[in-house]
């Protein structure tokens, strides 16, 4: 497997960690928008907010109109609850296919990982890819400690 490939993978990989599927999987929506003393954000938060980062880094990597968000504001929900029933499933729908759209970015090889963005400021494609990784490799973390505190995390 080449490192483009490699790469991709990792987006959704569950291999030294739980991922993203797994971290969100049979949460049950009474808990979504719970937050529990000792951590700022719930679950419907947590989620919402890497749905709206993921995207804003994918937006940034493609987009030569790209309007940067204010920080943090326009990165995190207003409520800790879903506003609707539909939310969570609209938020981790959109998750998944900018996902998905990020590793079909990593393995364009019509685009050099390791060139600078255009548009940007010095960032490289590769950069804007390390970045989804880790952001939501902590996350993803956050939403493990959150559910095994509420009960709602079996292994």
């Amino acid at each position: 497997m080449g490192m483009r490939e490699q790469l991709a993978k990792a987006l959704d990989w569950g291999e030294a960690h739980a991922d993203f599927d797994k971290a969100i999987d049979g949460l049950a929506p009474a808990l979504r928008g719970r937050r529990v003393n000792g951590l700022p954000h719930s679950a419907w938060e947590i989620v919402e907010h890497l749905r709206i980062a993921q995207h804003d880094i994918l937006d940034f990597s493609r987009n030569p109109n790209y309007a940067e968000r204010a920080w943090p504001d326009e990165y995190w929900p207003e409520t800790p609850e879903p506003p609707t029933a539909e939310a969570w499933d609209e938020s981790v729908s959109a998750f998944r296919r900018d996902r998905d759209a990020l590793k079909r970015l990593t393995t364009d090889s019509t685009i050099g990982l390791t060139d600078r963005i255009p548009h940007g400021s010095g960032q490289t494609y590769l950069r804007e890819v390390l970045l989804v990784l880790d952001h939501n490799a902590y996350h993803v973390a956050e939403l493990v400690v959150l559910r095994r505190l509420l009960g709602a995390w079996t292994t």
